[in-house]
């Protein structure tokens, strides 16, 4: 889950479920100023992030999912508390109608 530094949509949407399980955060961070559509998102606002529950994950995103890869050890020094991940593709890749299906995990 930790192992690589972005995750697609299918990933955070899967990792979001398990996470949420063991009760930890995983915080979606618009980086444009364009909220995504169907998915509740936070404004990159340093002061605000760091009153979320230490140890959540932060996902930052932008339009291409380039700029905040490049940037993300900058994230993890200014957030040594959380994980810090980018979304692959960012808003570019971002597919609104996307959805899990655990169906399909029973039929293979």
């Amino acid at each position: 889950m930790f192992e690589k530094d972005e995750w697609t949509q299918q990933e955070l949407y899967k990792y979001s479920k398990q996470l949420e399980k063991e009760d930890i955060q995983v915080i979606l961070i618009d980086t444009i100023l364009k909220p995504l559509d169907r998915i509740e998102t936070i404004t990159y606002n340093p002061y605000e992030m760091n009153l979320m529950p230490k140890g959540s994950i932060f996902v930052f995103y932008c339009d291409t999912g380039k700029t905040t890869k490049e940037r993300l050890s900058y994230y993890k020094k200014k957030f040594p508390d959380y994980k810090c991940i980018s979304l692959r593709g960012g808003r570019g890749y971002w597919r609104p109608n996307y959805q899990l299906l655990d169906e399909m995990d029973k039929n293979v």
